[in-house]
C-alpha cells in the first residue's frame, strides 16, 4: 500500500483518523433495518440427520471467522433438506454474522456459494440502498463495532446475539465511492495474508518432510534424500562418544539467559517474563557459550537448546559441548536434537518431575547417533538455516501485516 494515498486527519465525529486523501465528505451514521430489507436468521435448529458425505455444502458459524469464509471443516446435506431451505438460500453479497459463539465475526456471500443453504448465522440480504459489502463487513471487524456488538451479546459461557436486536444496529457510512476504496484496501491486504500464510504453511511442510527423508530411519545408516555430491554410510556413535559434559561457574558478570524450545537460549530479560532470581546466586550459575547445547527441563518439549550467545543459566541445566568441535557443526546437530523423533526417543531416558521430565547426561550418554562427515553436516546445516530464515521471513511479514490491518481497522472507521 502507498502510504502517500492517505493523510492522517483530526479525528471528528463523523470522520475517521485516516483516510483516503482525495474523499472530504462527512460521514453518515444509519440502522442496518434502513441498509437491508431483510435481517433474518438462517435454519435454527437441529440439521444432523440430513448430513451426509456428499451432497450440498451447509454454511455454518465455523466457517466464518476474521471477515472470511474458511473450508476447514465441510458439512454437506441431502437434496431433500437443502430443498426446503430454498427461501433461505443465501445470495451473492448477502452478509453472514455468527449468533452464537464467536459471536459477531463476519462474511461476505462470494459468487461460488450463491444458493447456499446455511445454519445458525444472521443473515443480512436485499440491500434497500447502493452499499459496498465488502466495506460493511470490515466495518465490522472494526474495534469501534465490536465493541458495540460486545455490548448486545447476551450469555456467560456461550455469548449470543440476536437478529431483532442488529436490526436496529448502527453503522457509519462515506460516500459509495469511498467505501468501495476502503474495501479494496482491506481485501488487497488479506489477500496478501492469505498468500504469505500459504506460503509459510508450505515452506513448514517442506522442513518437516525434509527433516524425516534427510537424516537415516532406525536401522538404516543412508538417508531417503541425500544432498547432491554425498555417498556412503553415515557413522554411528553413543552420545558420550560425541558429546561431553560441561559446568563452568564463576562467572556472574555474564548476562543471564534462559531456554526456549524455539529460540533456543535468549537473554532473559527480553522473554518478556518476570522470572524472579537471587543476584547473590549467580556465581552458583553454569555458564554457556556459543554452539553449546542446554539440557533443560522440559523434554515434553524437546529439552535440548542450542545457544548463540555467552552468558550464565540455571544451575539445574546441564550443559553439554562437542568432544571434537572439528567433527561437528552445532547448526547441523540443533536439527536432530529439536526434531520430533528425537523428542519421542527422549521418552525412554527420561524421568518424571514437577511440570515435565527432566534428562540426565548419564541416560542420555545411552542413546546413539548416526550423523555424516563434517562437510555433508555443513551442507545439511546451510539447507536448513536457509530454509528457517525463509520461515522466519514469511512470519515477519505476517506478523507486520496483521498489525498493519489492526491499526488501520481502529483508525480507518468511525
Amino acid at each position: 500500500m502507498n502510504t502517500g494515498q492517505r493523510r492522517y486527519m483530526k479525528k471528528q465525529s463523523n470522520t475517521p483518523q485516516i483516510r483516503f486523501h482525495n474523499y472530504k465528505e462527512l460521514w453518515e451514521c444509519d440502522r442496518l433495518k434502513n441498509i437491508f430489507r431483510t435481517i433474518r436468521n438462517a435454519f435454527v435448529g437441529t440439521a444432523t440427520p440430513y448430513y451426509v458425505e456428499k451432497g450440498h455444502f451447509y454454511l455454518e458459524s465455523n466457517n466464518v471467522k476474521n471477515g472470511k469464509i474458511n473450508y476447514n471443516s465441510q458439512i454437506f446435506i441431502n437434496d431433500e433438506f437443502y430443498e426446503k431451505q430454498r427461501d433461505k438460500w443465501l445470495k451473492t453479497n448477502d452478509i453472514v454474522m455468527v449468533q452464537s459463539g464467536h459471536v459477531g465475526h463476519t462474511a461476505v456471500i462470494p459468487k461460488e456459494l450463491n444458493n447456499t443453504a446455511a445454519h445458525a448465522l444472521i443473515v443480512f440480504t436485499d440491500y434497500k440502498k447502493e452499499v459496498n459489502p465488502h466495506f460493511l463487513n470490515y466495518q465490522f471487524q472494526s474495534s469501534s463495532k465490536r465493541k458495540e456488538l460486545d455490548l448486545i451479546s447476551t450469555g456467560n459461557t456461550i455469548k449470543h446475539i440476536l437478529a431483532s436486536e442488529m436490526k436496529s444496529f448502527k453503522m457509519d457510512f462515506p460516500t459509495v465511492e469511498e467505501q468501495s476504496a476502503i474495501g479494496s484496501l482491506f481485501r488487497t491486504l488479506d489477500e496478501l495474508l492469505s498468500s504469505y500464510k500459504d506460503n509459510l504453511a508450505n515452506y513448514q511442510s517442506l522442513k518437516a518432510t525434509m527433516l524425516s527423508k534427510m537424516f537415516p530411519k532406525a536401522g538404516q545408516t543412508v538417508p531417503e534424500i541425500r544432498l547432491d555430491g554425498f555417498e556412503g554410510e553415515w557413522k554411528i556413535k553413543r552420545a558420550d562418544e560425541i558429546f561431553k559434559s560441561v559446568s563452568e561457574k564463576n562467572r556472574a558478570l555474564l548476562p543471564v539467559l534462559s531456554a526456549s524450545q524455539i529460540d533456543g537460549m535468549v537473554l532473559r530479560d527480553e522473554i518478556g517474563i518476570d522470572i524472579k532470581y537471587d543476584e547473590a546466586t549467580l556465581n552458583n550459575y553454569k555458564v554457556v557459550k556459543p554452539g553449546q547445547f542446554v539440557i533443560h527441563l522440559r523434554s515434553f518439549q524437546g529439552g535440548f537448546a542450542l545457544s548463540k550467545l555467552e552468558g550464565i543459566t540455571s544451575p539445574a541445566y546441564t550443559i553439554i559441548d562437542f568432544i571434537d568441535k572439528k567433527n561437528h557443526l552445532s547448526g547441523f546437530w540443533n536439527s536432530i536434537l529439536t526434531s520430533k523423533e528425537f523428542i519421542k526417543r527422549l521418552e525412554t531416558v527420561t524421568y518424571g518431575i514437577r511440570d515435565g521430565k527432566s534428562i540426565s547426561f548419564k541416560d542420555f550418554s545411552s542413546l546413539k547417533f548416526i550423523f555424516p562427515n563434517l562437510e555433508e553436516q555443513q551442507a545439511i546445516g546451510k539447507y536448513f538455516t536457509n530454509l528457517d530464515n525463509l520461515i522466519t521471513s514469511y512470519q515477519e511479514k505476517i506478523s507486520q501485516l496483521e498489525t498493519l490491518k489492526k491499526k488501520l481497522l481502529q483508525d480507518m472507521f468511525i
